[in-house]
């Protein structure tokens, strides 16, 4: 199965922080405030082709375009500012309306969490692609320059794919196998440990990890 096939939360990254374990060592946790999410719509294999949940997140949404408009009214739900697909293998017990907490997990979780980077501009290529540059010293007039590309006579070309400066950043990126520490129910956080792609206030997407970690398939084999 794909990572597509996992139920999962949508959540804003609220920043970073550190807790204390049993143990009493420092583990640095993001802090995720994951839903409430609400069923928009429930897509089935017999009328859609497959099965997915399109949830709805953070309400009060102002200016909605009439198709949308039309969209939420035929849900009977209020519209939402942020609306996200989750395919999974079986929508069985979900219905419109229902809404999904971040109690869909709980500590010991292991979950992926996609979200886009931070945006870094446009960067030279020394910063981009590691390039050393010319010599510091005085009189050298080549320090962060890309310098040849491409021979005039052979090949007379710039190959395709050539690494070149460019923007940085703003990509869409997924950190998987990271271990839920707590979940805070009433205040509807996630802390979960490591970083997350994306700015403070970015929007992600939690899901259940869809492979198995290393010490996860130790302990299959273990069994």
């Amino acid at each position: 199965m794909g990572k597509a096939m996992k139920q999962g939360l949508v959540a804003r990254k609220r920043g970073m922080t550190q807790v204390f374990g049993e143990d009493g060592n420092a583990v640095p946790v993001t802090v995720l405030e994951a839903g409430p999410c609400t069923v928009v719509q429930v897509k089935t294999r017999a009328n859609d082709g497959y099965d997915a949940l399109q949830l709805g997140f953070e309400g009060k949404r102002k200016n909605v375009p009439k198709p949308m408009a039309g969209h939420f009214r035929k849900a009977g739900v209020a519209p939402t500012r942020i609306l996200r697909e989750f395919r999974l293998e079986s929508v069985d017990g979900y219905q419109v309306g229902q809404r999904l907490t971040v109690d869909l997990f709980k500590p010991g979780d292991v979950v992926d969490v996609t979200g886009v980077t931070k945006g870094q501009g446009f960067q030279g290529g020394v910063k981009r692609h590691g390039w050393f540059g010319g010599d510091a010293t005085h009189g050298s007039m080549f320090h962060r320059a890309p310098g040849s590309i491409g021979g005039s006579s052979d090949p007379s070309r710039v190959f395709p794919g050539h690494r070149l400066p460019g923007r940085m950043g703003g990509l869409r990126v997924t950190m998987s196998h990271l271990e839920v520490v707590r979940v805070l129910t009433e205040q509807n956080l996630l802390l979960v440990k490591g970083a997350v792609p994306g700015a403070t206030g970015g929007l992600v997407v939690v899901r259940q990890s869809a492979k198995l970690s290393k010490r996860q398939h130790k302990a299959v084999k273990k069994v």
